[in-house]
């Protein structure tokens, strides 16, 4: 996999100040929301504004339970399925991706529709569907269960197989082992995805790879910022909701890159403040889901205990941004 992202300028080697303080913040930057979570969040927004609640929208707009909270609280519902929602009302589908199928669903019930779909998440289905037109066994690697694996494999679901875990990749069964190709999950964990890549490859030598990278510049650029800092760091404060994958690699990342300890949390008030016994720096980021505010509040909580220095470890400058959805750009522009 490539080590640049687009929309992403590199910020040089990494400082990390060693001023002497007994107890200092780390703060990795970049973090916390990416282009797709700002378009998706907005999106919604935007629907609220032009159309009034009740916006009804298929899962999680995003996997961040102080987003979905503020959102409900606007009139936003929340439903599992298509099925749900009423003949005829405006749906949002979420930034990880839908099948063909709900697309089915919702036109049979003439719902209208808002497609808040990651443009990251939508290349990877385009890449499902041109190589299950060229035939090819597509081994998708990615976490069972989760809405943009449903999606991603829904698009092609007699060519797609899915890899999760280690043990996944023997159970895994081809026509032609030359015409085999991996994809992945957007949020996965580089180090980890590529360690699937190898134990498929070592079954499949031929196995092709991806024509661009399906994990996004926001997730790799995350685990960079948490990989530099995390040596240096007895303790890692991950912010992001048990439901969001790419927050929860985080967690993962820090403590291989060397992070003597690292948890996850929605905010602040979930901190055991035993957590901190014996720590002298604290390292802070976010998932791509979560808005800064709350990495505001745990700084503000962190600086009441005694680590009121903080210091940013910046490896990269993040400068990619997504239009809104072509439905809601024809609905603001017929507004103006």
């Amino acid at each position: 996999m490539t080590s640049a992202s687009p929309g992403t300028e590199p910020a040089g080697t990494p400082t990390i100040s060693r001023s002497g303080a007994a107890k200092r913040v780390l703060l990795a930057k970049p973090r916390g929301y990416c282009a797709g979570v700002d378009r998706a969040v907005v999106a919604v927004e935007k629907a609220l504004e032009l159309y009034g609640p009740p916006v009804y929208v298929r899962k999680e707009i995003v996997h961040n339970r102080h987003v979905v909270d503020t959102l409900r609280e606007r009139g936003v519902i929340f439903v599992d399925e298509t099925s749900e929602v009423p003949e005829g009302a405006l749906v949002v589908f979420s930034a990880h991706g839908v099948s063909p199928a709900v697309h089915a669903e919702a036109a049979e019930r003439n719902l209208r529709t808002i497609d808040a779909t990651c443009p990251l998440v939508t290349k990877v289905h385009k890449e499902v569907n041109r190589f299950a037109k060229d035939d090819y066994d597509i081994l998708l690697i990615g976490h069972e269960g989760h809405e943009e694996v449903e999606g991603t494999a829904g698009e092609a679901p007699d060519k797609v197989q899915l890899v999760d875990k280690p043990e996944d990749v023997d159970k895994v069964d081809v026509r032609d082992p030359s015409k085999v190709i991996w994809l992945s999950q957007t949020t996965l964990s580089v180090d980890e995805t590529m360690e699937r890549v190898d134990q498929l490859r070592d079954r499949f030598p031929t196995l092709a790879d991806p024509p661009s990278d399906d994990i996004c510049y926001a997730t790799t650029n995350r685990q960079v910022a948490v990989k530099a800092m995390a040596p240096e760091c007895d303790l890692v404060l991950v912010v992001g909701s048990k439901n969001s994958s790419n927050s929860k690699r985080l967690v993962e990342v820090a403590l291989k890159a060397g992070a003597s300890a690292s948890h996850l949390i929605d905010f602040a008030s979930e901190i055991d403040e035993a957590w901190l016994e014996g720590v002298s720096t604290v390292g802070v980021t976010s998932g791509a889901s979560v808005p800064d505010v709350l990495v505001m509040d745990l700084l503000k909580w962190l600086a009441e205990r005694g680590y009121g220095q903080v210091d940013e470890v910046t490896t990269a400058n993040e400068k990619i941004a997504f239009a809104l959805p072509k439905e809601l750009r024809k609905a603001v522009k017929s507004e103006s």
